[in-house]
């Protein structure tokens, strides 16, 4: 393990506006880094770091955007398109081969859990494939595999917190008993920034995830507790497709129907942690689901005013 934090370095954040993004920069930026947040609307930026254009479609804005920048952080994706997987597909080669270029040294990705050798779902299977096109120009890329982040204005953790607000009972699909490893976004914000120039994390997968490995539907009953005082009323069904489960989240949430078909597609699958060798090179314990919860609905109390 090294314990000597890395010399100050140029830095590019991808999505700098974005829910790990916006976290992400002022971190970056306090620890004594040159960091560049890269944007489409630079001039409604307003966070920490340097605002800049960048379109990860667009080869020639990324030349700018990267010159002289030896790590770069890649927080994109296009859930929300019926054609995610190609478009994030062309924009990670671009972004890769513009980064090769360059000569940036690190591409820090933050990607999905899941086993290989598990049928994944087009979501976790377009984050695997993003993880190799970063890479193909000759870039080192750190990756980092989390399942659920928790935080406030996270997509995931919108629809348990919404799902619990709006529902005072729900049927359950079978979905909704599959193992889950959710983490906190601060603890996700502290790896990102915990493996920035660590020799020991170039090329190398991570599986991060806080203590708790749970069902969706426990994660839904821990919420309600720590946000109402209660549990909900959940019936559990067998069958309930994925296309019919998209539409009951759109009208219970106000996440869109491409995105919650996108998502509800992966939680078929299993996204439990079993290596823990980030430990290794960022250490400290992570945050638990609870406490995660509880400062998820504090930041929304302290952002909305509810």
């Amino acid at each position: 393990m090294t314990d000597a934090a890395p010399a100050p370095t140029r830095v590019l954040v991808t999505g700098a506006s974005g829910f790990v993004g916006r976290r992400l920069v002022p971190v970056l930026a306090e620890a004594g880094h040159d960091v560049r947040a890269m944007t489409r609307r630079p001039e409604q930026y307003d966070g920490a770091g340097t605002a800049t254009y960048g379109d990860v479609t667009d080869r020639d804005s990324l030349v700018a955007a990267l010159e002289g920048v030896q790590v770069a952080y890649y927080f994109v994706h296009s859930l929300d398109r019926p054609d995610f997987e190609e478009h994030d597909a062309t924009a990670a080669r671009t972004f890769g081969e513009a980064a090769a270029a360059q000569g940036v040294q690190q591409i820090v990705y933050l990607g999905g859990l899941g086993e290989e050798d598990e049928a994944l779902s087009a979501h976790l299977r377009s984050r695997r494939q993003v993880e190799g096109l970063l890479g193909e120009a000759g870039v080192p890329v750190t990756v980092l595999r989390a399942a659920v982040v928790v935080g406030h204005g996270g997509i995931s953790w919108e629809i348990t917190r919404q799902l619990v607000k709006n529902l005072p009972a729900m049927v359950a699909p079978k979905w909704a008993s599959t193992r889950t490893q959710p983490i906190a976004v601060d603890d996700v914000v502290r790896y990102l920034a915990g493996v920035l120039g660590r020799e020991e994390a170039l090329g190398r997968c991570f599986e991060v995830g806080g203590p708790d490995q749970l069902t969706y539907v426990d994660m839904l009953q821990v919420a309600a507790r720590v946000d109402h005082g209660r549990t909900i009323p959940i019936i559990r069904v067998p069958v309930l497709s994925p296309r019919l489960s998209s539409y009951w989240l759109a009208l219970v949430t106000d996440v869109d129907v491409t995105t919650g078909r996108n998502l509800i597609d992966s939680m078929d699958v299993e996204v439990v942690v079993k290596d823990h060798s980030i430990r290794d090179v960022v250490p400290g314990e992570p945050l638990t689901y609870e406490e995660a919860v509880r400062r998820a609905l504090a930041e929304r109390r302290a952002a909305t005013g509810a």
